[in-house]
């Protein structure tokens, strides 16, 4: 018979690539999600934050003992439970002792610890010394008394707690947040009080709804008084589906014809937000504001101050404009996703949490007082041997003198047990005094009692859920305080428009042939006069206002706009078009305008086409523009000319050749974009030599400027019948001298 043939180990195994990376992959997955990002729902901790809270508590760190370097305690964290990073470590231990990051802080620091303004700008942990804080208490007073499951610690050399017997739901006192593979938790925190008041009502009434446990639990309260606005209605679907947002925003008040910022919302920063408004000023967009002041110390931790331009300035206004664009109002995922008890992740609400909680907390109080049961149990046992030897004391010092192994005869002549034995033989010979006996039988009553009263709550499921609620309440009468984020209905703030920010001031805006723009204040303004760069001269200018939009038109009849308080200042030489749109390679800017939305412009190019459109459709709302004017070959776009009433006005064209041709306003077509109608007759012969010049629009009272090198001819309203004719017609010949235009006026 053949001996089978047995595998051959070769010091590796073979598994298909796909395997072994899904394998690996699930494997850090769930080890993320475990044992880094979420915490457990017991005690409401992630397992670096349980390692710290009881590396310090081994280490005798607690309320009243003197604190140590945090390097020492960071350690010992890493050294004996927590092998990663000392610095994530020692981040997340300066977590739990900043007050404006933890509502309950579980650390006292002493040194720096960061602060509002910058929460990582902590000294190095060879700096500072921490110890625990008086609730830590919570989490730690019941550690020895049987209430946790130890395991060993990532080497096998210590034994560290699966969890901390919380007797308080820490986990939305503090609240926490993480991010894990697929999923991430953002519980907010909340007042004691008020979650132990639910608790209770949930002992009372188990079959309590969510919406009857936000009657105690109403909100979130976070480390600072900023409000939360978030409806009563939304906090409720939020708790009854475990995922939503709230809303906080700063608090401010008047103060001295000032605007003075008094709290802001959770981890936001002061220097943030003042170099937000302080962006804003130098934009030039919050015009109502003068100066900003930090006047932030130890008294007032937040006090921003706005100084207003006058008292005219309505502060309501104002302040609503910048909560809707600064970080002075922000809202907060909020996603209640943590391990239950079952020791899976999932999004919890509010009733199941609660539930959850007391279950853990009911189970801890059992393990307690079982663990007690056993201790007083024993300890009756070994007193009741301690009093057979009182009342046999001179048969017991006897038997110990005479006896090599005095144990077994103590235990055959009295009846002891091992255990009553050994411990007779320990005691001192001065505790067998004689008011000894009396200290025995009262301590032996003590304990009776106790024991009858541990087990009669054992046996009773109404004194367990008593004792429960009475230790709740005792915790919460210690460790309660007030709310501190108040809850405020108000109104959704609402940024004000450009228009309502920049005061309304006359402008001339200058445009030149090579593209640069500038903006000078009021209208009597010398654009031609103005320095340019070398090489470079005046195209366009025209009148308009700060609050206005201003048109650009290119080469290829695309228009652009941009706000005219937006411009560079024409102290300068502006700034060149090309950096706030994006014209196609090759195209030139060759016109601006400059009005109201419903006001009309005549536009034209140099081949005679023209039509009236509102200048509303000359405004592009992004950098590439928008298509306007079709251009035929070869041909320009002229300057936009301002139209008043289309049916009095008359519009005039001018061509190179000293044709002009006036004809009713009424006769040009109103159009959104287009090639037009033909203006003026310009015989295809001449298309290559001669062009239109310049178009106007004349109003009756209004004088028409010709303007011919340095001559200018002044053409009244009624002068200008000498030229009206019909649209599309050659016009009028402009007299001997006048007939090389340069550009039409009118005033």
């Amino acid at each position: 018979m053949t001996e089978a043939i047995r595998p051959v180990f070769h010091g590796f195994e073979q598994i298909p690539l796909r395997e072994y990376a899904e394998r690996a992959y699930l494997d850090y997955s769930m080890y993320v999600v475990l044992d880094r990002a979420l915490p457990f729902l017991g005690d409401g901790l992630k397992p670096v934050q349980r390692r710290i809270v009881y590396a310090m508590s081994e280490l005798g760190l607690n309320a009243s003992a003197k604190p140590k370097k945090s390097a020492r305690t960071v350690g010992d964290v890493i050294g004996k439970f927590h092998p990663h990073g000392d610095s994530a470590c020692y981040e997340a231990l300066v977590l739990m002792a900043q007050p404006f990051s933890y509502r309950y802080p579980l650390i006292e620091g002493q040194g720096n610890f960061g602060s509002p303004d910058d929460p990582k700008s902590f000294a190095a942990m060879r700096y500072t010394e921490a110890k625990l804080t008086p609730i830590a208490e919570v989490l730690l007073g019941e550690l020895g008394q049987g209430t946790v499951d130890w395991v060993p610690n990532f080497d096998g050399t210590l034994q560290e707690p699966s969890w901390l017997p919380a007797r308080l739901p820490h986990l939305l006192l503090n609240g926490t947040t993480g991010i894990a593979v697929g999923m991430a938790t953002d519980i907010p925190p909340h007042n004691l009080n008020e979650i132990v008041s639910a608790c209770v009502r949930l002992l009372d009434d188990p079959e309590a709804s969510v919406a009857d446990l936000c009657e105690h639990v109403r909100g979130p309260d976070y480390p600072t008084e900023a409000e939360i606005i978030t409806p009563p209605d939304e906090l409720r679907a939020m708790y009854e589906s475990g995922t939503g947002s709230v809303r906080a925003r700063a608090t401010w008040k008047k103060e001295a014809g000032n605007f003075v910022i008094t709290a802001l919302p959770y981890q936001v920063s002061p220097s943030k937000v003042i170099e937000q408004i302080a962006a804003q000023m130098r934009a030039k967009k919050l015009p109502w504001l003068e100066d900003i002041r930090d006047e932030s110390d130890h008294a007032n931790p937040v006090r921003v101050v706005l100084v207003p331009r006058s008292s005219r300035v309505d502060g309501e206004q104002l302040m609503s404009h910048l909560f809707a664009t600064t970080d002075l109002e922000k809202s907060y995922r909020i996603n209640l996703n943590v391990i239950g008890l079952d020791g899976k992740p999932a999004v919890k609400d509010l009733r199941t949490l609660l539930e959850e909680w007391l279950a853990f907390r009911t189970d801890t109080v059992v393990r307690r007082l079982r663990h007690r049961q056993e201790k007083v149990e024993r300890r009756l046992h070994l007193l009741e041997g301690l009093l057979v030897a009182f009342l046999n004391l001179d048969e017991v010092i006897r038997i110990i003198r005479t006896e090599d192994e005095p144990r077994p005869v103590l235990m055959a002549r009295f009846g002891l047990s091992e255990a009553q034995a050994e411990y007779i033989l320990e005691t001192r010979l001065r505790q067998l005094a004689r008011l000894e006996e009396m200290k025995i039988r009262g301590e032996q009553e003590e304990l009776a009692q106790e024991l009858e009263r541990i087990v009669a709550t054992l046996g009773s499921k109404a004194r367990l859920k008593k004792l429960v609620k009475d230790e709740l309440l005792a915790d919460a009468k210690k460790y309660g305080d007030a709310r501190r984020s108040p809850l405020v209905v108000r109104e959704a703030a609402q940024a004000l428009d450009e228009t309502e920010l920049v005061p309304s001031e006359p402008v001339t805006v200058v445009l030149s042939e090579k593209g640069w723009v500038r903006a000078a204040k009021g209208h009597d303004v010398d654009a031609a006069g103005l320095s340019y760069r070398e090489g470079d001269g005046l195209l366009a200018a025209v009148r308009s206002r700060s609050t206005w939009q201003v048109a650009f038109i290119d080469s290829q009849g695309r228009s652009y706009s941009t706000v005219a308080h937006s411009l560079p200042s024409a102290r300068g030489n502006g700034e060149p078009l090309t950096g706030r749109f994006s014209p196609a390679p090759g195209a030139s800017f060759q016109a601006l305008a400059s009005g109201e939305a419903d006001s009309r412009f005549v536009l034209a190019s140099s081949h005679g086409y023209g039509f009236v459109t509102r200048f509303e459709n000359l405004v592009g709302r992004n950098k590439s523009g928008k298509a306007l004017l079709n251009l035929t070959p070869g041909a320009r776009v002229l300057q936009p000319a301002p139209l008043g009433n289309p049916g009095t006005d008359r519009i005039v064209a001018v061509t190179s050749a000293g044709h002009l041709l006036a004809i009713p306003a009424g006769e040009l077509p109103e159009l959104d974009k287009g090639k037009g109608n033909k203006l003026i007759d310009i015989p295809r012969a001449k298309l290559g030599t001669e062009r239109v010049v310049a178009i106007a629009a004349v109003a009756p009272g209004q004088t028409l400027l010709v303007r011919s090198g340095q001559r200018t001819m002044s053409l009244s309203f009624r002068d200008l019948e000498e030229y009206l004719g019909a649209r599309a017609t050659r016009g009028g010949l402009l007299p001997r001298g006048w007939q090389k235009v340069d550009g039409l006026a009118v005033e």
